[in-house]
């Protein structure tokens, strides 16, 4: 193992990291994503990842003793345990390849690669529990079932956190219900569906965020509307654009889409990009690439109209829904998992049923825009601040860590 450089921040305000017996929360964040490597994270959309260094960050300031468990370095205030990559990057090398190069081209093998690292992290922040050095383990993405399976060999708490729907793919939902009486926090009730009704859950938090450049833009453009995400289809890019143009056919003035996104797959091997999206991009619908920094995000989602969240799968929260809040942007929705849980229908945005009928999602999304003059931005915001903040998920995972612990 390869132990990185560890940063200590304790601060005044640490009330919640402590029992009344005074002592401080060790707690052991698994990360085990291969996305979570300094070199590959800030090319990649995973939300995930960003949340889980806020969060360590986050705990840090609060007192508790963090240690990140992660394939490779990321910065963070909290200490730093990465995986022992020489074998993945000795393989890389061979081939001339980088990460994300292998990721395209050899999708299987990356995949193997990355779940044999997955395997060491985990087994590794057991047997440091095992040894005392944790009072609590939170795998916060378990994509796959390593770390459930052997959560019984760990002496320690073990809590999960995942960030997919339950039941998303075969492998979790045939799978993860058999393990439903381990310790399980979800990201949203509506996330909670995909599970069994007596899942042991030791709370819901939503997520937070804390981009200091994620704010209002000054005098705002509002004249086109925004989709933020991967260019997949169950994200529904078809549909914001179909939603635009059925918008369009009776507006006074055409309405723009701007894209802002990334695809993995080499374009020539993305049918859904070459079938479905490049063909219909014109003077109203605009692909503008990869945005990679927050400052780039703002003026993005800060100058538009609205955002378009047309997913098609069950989101188990929606974490651009945040960004575009922060930014005192509104949200349309498709009424997909969570998205019904975050927008407030009306306040801060719009939530249109999903149905088989594309064309009629189209027009109700197209509705949707149209009454969108009546959302006061500010209400985003205002949604933002009450109940999505970084200190608020902050302070809730240190309460359901305190949970386990005093058991």
């Amino acid at each position: 193992m390869v132990i990185t450089a560890t940063i200590r921040v304790q601060t005044k305000n640490s009330i919640l990291a402590f029992s009344m017996k005074n002592k401080p929360l060790r707690v052991a964040l698994v990360v085990p994503h291969i996305f979570m490597h300094r070199d590959i994270l800030p090319r990649v959309i995973f939300s995930p990842g960003h949340l889980a260094l806020a969060l360590a960050d986050g705990l840090v300031e609060q007192g508790v003793a963090v240690t990140l468990f992660t394939p490779g370095p990321v910065e963070t205030k909290a200490e730093n345990i990465t995986a022992d990559l020489a074998l993945f990057e000795r393989e890389l090398t061979g081939r001339g390849d980088g990460y994300m190069d292998l990721l395209r081209k050899h999708p299987f093998t990356f995949i193997t690669l990355a779940r044999q690292v997955q395997s060491e992290l985990i087994a590794t922040a057991y047997q440091l529990a095992n040894d005392g050095k944790f009072d609590v383990v939170h795998i916060y993405t378990n994509e796959e079932e390593l770390a459930l399976s052997f959560a019984r060999l760990c002496q320690k708490p073990v809590v999960f956190t995942h960030h997919d729907p339950f039941n998303f793919l075969i492998k979790y939902k045939n799978n993860f219900p058999k393990y439903k009486h381990l310790n399980w926090l979800s990201l949203s009730y509506a996330q909670r569906k995909g599970m069994p009704d007596d899942t042991n859950w030791v709370g819901n938090i939503y997520h937070g965020l804390n981009e200091p450049a994620l704010t209002p833009v000054k005098n705002p453009t509002r004249d086109y509307v925004a989709f933020l995400g991967r260019i997949i289809h169950p994200k529904g890019v078809h549909l914001a654009i179909a939603a635009v143009n059925k918008y369009n056919e009776t507006a006074e003035k055409p309405l723009r889409l701007k894209i802002a996104g990334k695809h993995y797959a080499e374009e020539s091997k993305d049918a859904y990009w070459r079938e479905q999206v490049e063909p219909q991009l014109d003077k109203n619908i605009e692909y503008v690439g990869f945005i990679d920094t927050p400052e780039a995000k703002r003026e993005f989602l800060g100058n538009a109209k609205v955002l378009l969240v047309p997913s098609l799968f069950d989101e188990p929260f929606g974490m651009v829904t945040l960004e575009a809040f922060a930014c005192g942007t509104p949200v349309i929705a498709l009424n997909s998992g969570a998205l019904s849980e975050v927008i407030r229908d009306g306040v801060t945005g719009y939530v249109v049923r999903k149905s088989a009928d594309e064309l009629l999602v189209a027009t109700d999304l197209a509705k949707a825009l149209q009454s969108s003059e009546k959302i006061d931005p500010a209400a985003s915001r205002s949604a933002y601040r009450t109940n999505f903040t970084l200190e608020t998920m902050v302070h809730k995972h240190i309460a359901a860590y305190r949970k386990l612990a005093d058991r």
